[in-house]
């Protein structure tokens, strides 16, 4: 897989990446499971990995990192993405901190669960509307200065909430990670797209196909772009599930894996290679916002 820069400042990583956010939500702990997800992953030629808020919950960055070894990858040949800003209480409310204790706290816990001396990429996931943020800024100015983390980035911001923060920042916030998908087209209309890119970045897109909804979902406007997905895959020799990527990376964008298939996860890698016309996109998107 073709290996690109996220943003002028920022690392270079595989086309799709892949989050273990799911493995979370569904509780994933079964070993043999997961080797054969990293080892799919591997095979494709993705070496780009995003961790969340709750992973350790779970001892996902354990898991993997147990996998790894095991693969004799080398540090310097991955990418190693992780989140924090959500947290969870006791009785499971869920709440945004962007402190700065939290902050260095989380940044500190990744380093020891992945046993690695820096993340590629530290994100703050989530904006606390409590929060000050030049304080916010400067914790994550110093995870960067001290080493832990060679890039900072965000995920889950609104535009205006990335300008604030960025006003506070003397380093680049070098990606945003965005809900994009055609269920969801609102990034493209609301600026969100525009001014990730205006800062010479890529934007790194989640739930590729809302979930399975794409898929599988039985709304109108599912079943209307399933429609036009599998009419478009006709003439490319591709299924529905790469026809939908492609669109969304004909944005320029860079879809977040989330699946625990395989054949999902193929499928969306080898979106990275279909070259959509216009008119086959626009069509797409036509039919998305049909009410």
């Amino acid at each position: 897989m073709q290996k690109v820069y996220l943003s002028d400042s920022g690392p270079k990583v595989s086309k799709a990446i892949y989050s273990f956010w799911r493995w979370e939500h569904e509780k994933m702990t079964d070993a043999k499971r997961a080797e054969g997800i990293v080892e799919t992953c591997l095979e494709l030629g993705i070496n780009t990995f995003d961790y969340g808020d709750t992973s350790a919950q779970l001892k996902t960055e354990e898991l993997v990192r147990n996998i790894l070894n095991t693969k004799s990858v080398k540090r310097e040949d991955l990418v190693l993405f992780a989140k924090c800003g959500i947290r969870n209480d006791r009785n499971g409310f869920t709440y945004f901190d962007n402190s700065r204790q939290y902050l260095l706290d989380s940044v500190d816990s990744f380093l020891k669960d992945l046993q690695t001396d820096y993340l590629d990429m530290f994100l703050l996931n989530g904006f606390d509307y409590t929060a000050n943020p030049e304080e916010t800024a400067v914790a994550l100015q110093h995870i960067v200065h001290t080493g832990k983390a060679k890039h900072i980035g965000i995920a889950n911001f609104t535009g205006d909430q990335h300008k604030l923060l960025a006003k506070y920042l003397r380093i680049p916030i070098v990606t945003s990670h965005i809900e994009l998908n055609l269920l969801n087209t609102s990034p493209i209309r609301d600026g969100r797209i525009d001014f990730i890119k205006e800062q010479y970045s890529k934007p790194l897109v989640w739930a590729p196909l809302a979930g399975g909804q794409i898929l599988e979902g039985g709304s109108e406007q599912a079943i209307r772009i399933r429609k036009i997905l599998n009419q478009v895959a006709e003439k490319h020799d591709a299924n529905l599930e790469q026809i939908a990527v492609a669109w969304l990376m004909s944005l320029g964008v860079l879809p977040i894996i989330g699946s625990l298939k395989k054949e999902r996860i193929a499928n969306v890698a080898t979106a990275t290679d279909i070259q959509l016309s216009k008119e086959d996109w626009y069509e797409i998107y036509y039919a998305s916002l049909k009410k």
